[in-house]
Formats: C-alpha cells, sequence, structure tokens
C-alpha cells in the first residue's frame, strides 16, 4: 500500500511539474508547434534513464521511493498520451510533414534522451 501511495504522491508533483514546465516552454517558443510537450518528454527520459541507473545500480534505497520517483513522479511528468492527441492534431490541421517531424523528433530524441541519462548514471 505505501508503494501506491507513493506513485499516487508522485505522479500528482510529476503532472503539476509538466504543467508548469510545458506553459513556460510554450511562452518562450509559442504554440506553432507542440513544444512543451516535447521538450518534458526529452527531460523525463533523460531523468528515467540516469534515475533507473542510480536506484537499480547505484543505491539500494526503498523500493517505495524508487516507485514513486520513476513511476509516480516521472510518469506524470511524461506526456505520452499529449504527444499523441498533439501529432493527431497537426495532422487533422493539415499539417502532415510537421507532424512526422514531431513523431520521428520525439521518438529519437526521447530514446537518445534516455541513453544519455543511462551514460551519466554509469559515470557517477
Amino acid at each position: 500500500m505505501n508503494q501506491v501511495l507513493a506513485i499516487a504522491a508522485g505522479g500528482a508533483v510529476g503532472s503539476v511539474l509538466r504543467f508548469w514546465m510545458s506553459t513556460w516552454t510554450y511562452a518562450l517558443m509559442g504554440r506553432s508547434f507542440p513544444y512543451g510537450t516535447f521538450a518534458v518528454n526529452i527531460l523525463g527520459c533523460l531523468a528515467m534513464g540516469f534515475l533507473f541507473v542510480l536506484f537499480t545500480d547505484r543505491l539500494s534505497g526503498s523500493v517505495v521511493l524508487r516507485a514513486g520517483i520513476l513511476i509516480g513522479v516521472l510518469g506524470g511528468f511524461t506526456t505520452f498520451s499529449t504527444f499523441s492527441i498533439e501529432a493527431f492534431n497537426l495532422i487533422e490541421q493539415g499539417e502532415s510533414l510537421k507532424s512526422l517531424l514531431y513523431m520521428l523528433a520525439s521518438l529519437i530524441l526521447c530514446v537518445a534522451g534516455t541513453w544519455l541519462g543511462v551514460i551519466i548514471g554509469r559515470q557517477l
């Protein structure tokens, strides 16, 4: 039960962080492209790779804490469902090329972010 509560609390924190970062990114870059979701997903993947290595290879910390952060915070922070609807909306708006660019760049950069996070975590 503690794990479930940690995930729920972490999810709330992650969702608020996503909102703040997306809002800040859209204010900075505009709304002509889903920059907010794009930035959140890349940063979230980087953090997931790094923290996964930290929790599994470096620290022998609490399973509850690990679940609260990796599943809760980062699960609430990253936005695959939002990514999907934004890609769909771009297609519906006749922006198929922009949608394809968004999908491909998100896939490549999020996997690269995870990889970079793992590398950073393993260097500690």
